[in-house]
């Protein structure tokens, strides 16, 4: 497949993941995440999650429940369209600013955090880990840095957003989780696991 080819059938497969994604009634999901986001994660700090846009399913629950059992939380802080993002120490009451794309983040004052674990928005995920971002690559640059460092990273996402296989090339970061409303999964192996965490 060509370079070409794989940009057309992931552009495909935005359009399609990204109806499915707004057609999804949020009701308690973000709730759900918490109940399954696994313990061992839940250990890891600092953890870097995102703020919603776009029918994102939102990790600020996830978020606040991480905070309260001790972890430093951060958002990040994209300073330029091309990146690269800081991630920020946020505790949930500051007062946010807009970034170079718009969304709510921490001053730019704030204290930068290298995170250990990273929540990650997307639109499509398949149990090997690959993921369907937007496009721009900025979480594939994001996960390969800090994995170099250990750090892990958990795809956010509605369970409706699960594909077959998600179309991806050599420069697509995998994900080592996804934690969806029903389980979470560990990423390889295909095996779901259902329980609360302690976060």
């Amino acid at each position: 497949m060509t370079s070409t080819d794989l940009e057309a059938e992931k552009a495909d497969a935005r359009m399609l993941m990204r109806a499915e994604r707004n057609a999804v009634e949020p009701r308690d999901a973000p709730l759900k995440l918490i109940e399954n986001f696994p313990l061992e994660l839940a250990k890891l700090s600092p953890a870097a999650g995102y703020w919603p846009v776009g029918g994102e399913i939102d990790c600020r629950p996830l978020l606040a429940a991480l905070a309260k059992a001790g972890c430093t939380v951060a958002l990040p802080r994209m300073e330029g369209r091309n990146g690269p993002a800081r991630f920020l120490a946020w505790r949930g009451n500051e007062i946010l600013t807009a970034d170079a794309f718009g969304v709510p983040s921490p001053p730019a004052t704030g204290a930068d955090l290298s995170p250990r674990l990273f929540l990650v928005p997307l639109l499509a995920f398949d149990r090997a880990g690959r993921r369907l971002g937007q496009g721009g690559g900025h979480y594939d640059r994001i996960i390969s840095l800090y994995r170099a460092h250990g750090a892990v990273a958990v795809g956010v996402a509605y369970a409706e957003q699960e594909m077959g296989v998600v179309p991806t090339g050599p420069h697509d970061a995998h994900l080592d989780w996804i934690i969806t409303p029903k389980e979470a999964i560990r990423c390889g192996r295909g095996e779901g696991l259902r329980g609360r965490s302690g976060a």
